[in-house]
């Protein structure tokens, strides 16, 4: 669960397989990213354009981060790269109050 002050992430996805090979796995993705909005963890996510792979924005630590990707069935199957990017939002709309740093 998100708790006040966790880091934002973005883990942004790219294809390294064919889009016909990445979509043998969409459906245990699809299940992958419900389970972890179900969990409080995902605030967002979606796919490129151009199709090139997706962005999930996320919040909590570095670790707890990196362990649910290695769940991804795209990671498992090695049809993506991740590439992860950690930021302490100084300002925030009104929906994002809760992830605020001071300076």
């Amino acid at each position: 669960m998100v708790t006040d002050m966790s880091s934002l992430f973005i883990l942004d996805l790219t294809y390294t397989a064919d889009l016909a090979e990445v979509e043998r796995h969409m459906d245990g993705h699809r299940e992958f990213l419900r389970r972890n909005y179900d969990a409080g963890l995902f605030l967002a996510s979606g796919r490129k354009e151009p199709r090139t792979g997706g962005i999930i924005l996320t919040a909590g630590d570095r670790s707890t981060i990196e362990q649910i990707i290695e769940a991804d069935p795209f990671q498992c199957h090695g049809v993506v790269s991740y590439t992860i990017t950690e930021f302490l939002p100084m300002t925030t709309g009104p929906q994002l109050a809760a992830f605020r740093h001071e300076i």
